[in-house]
C-alpha cells in the first residue's frame, strides 16, 4: 500500500510540473529557462504559501 501511495504521489507531482510547464506561457512570470525551472519543479510548496504563484498556477493550468 505504501508504494502505491508514493507511485500516486509521483504522478500527481509530474502531471502538475508538466501542466504547468505547458501552459507558463499563460503567466505573469518571466519566460527564462532557469526560472520556469525552478517554478516548475516547486508547485507544490509554491502554491500552498503564495497566493500569487495560485492564482498563475490555476492560469497556467486552464487552457
Amino acid at each position: 500500500m505504501p508504494q502505491l501511495i508514493t507511485f500516486v504521489l509521483i504522478v500527481v507531482y509530474a502531471g502538475g510540473i508538466w501542466k504547468f510547464w505547458k501552459g507558463f506561457r499563460r503567466t505573469n512570470f518571466n519566460t527564462t529557462l532557469s526560472n520556469r525551472i525552478v517554478l516548475s519543479a516547486f508547485w507544490p510548496v509554491l502554491l500552498v504559501a503564495n497566493k500569487s504563484y495560485r492564482q498563475n498556477f490555476n492560469k497556467a493550468l486552464k487552457g
